[in-house]
């Protein structure tokens, strides 16, 4: 792949990002997330309000690994404390299931 050797940018990216633009389209759209999720977390147990639960691990765009978990009632997402012992015993129950 040919780089522009002003930028180091290659010419097929600018071509996708002008594409994007002009379709209206984000990164975000597309699913990749350009910062961490979870602003504040939850460390009270919260568990029978739970209806699922969703690991992101640490990336380019976070350092944190996020846990959130979608309640019952209202399908609210709730960020979970990795450190608290509930959140823990969760995600070990999870991994257990996973085949």
């Amino acid at each position: 792949m040919k780089k522009s050797s002003r930028t180091g940018i290659s010419p097929s990216f600018v071509k996708i990002c002008i594409c994007n633009l002009r379709t209206g389209m984000s990164l975000r759209s597309l699913g990749v997330e350009l910062h961490c999720r979870c602003i504040q977390t939850e460390s009270r147990p919260i568990g029978r309000h739970i209806e699922k639960v969703e690991l992101i691990p640490a990336n380019s765009h976070c350092e944190e690994t996020e846990i959130i978990a979608t309640l019952k009632k209202d399908g609210q997402e709730v960020c979970l404390d990795p450190e608290a012992p509930w959140v823990k015993k969760v995600i070990q129950r999870i991994m257990a299931k996973t085949p």
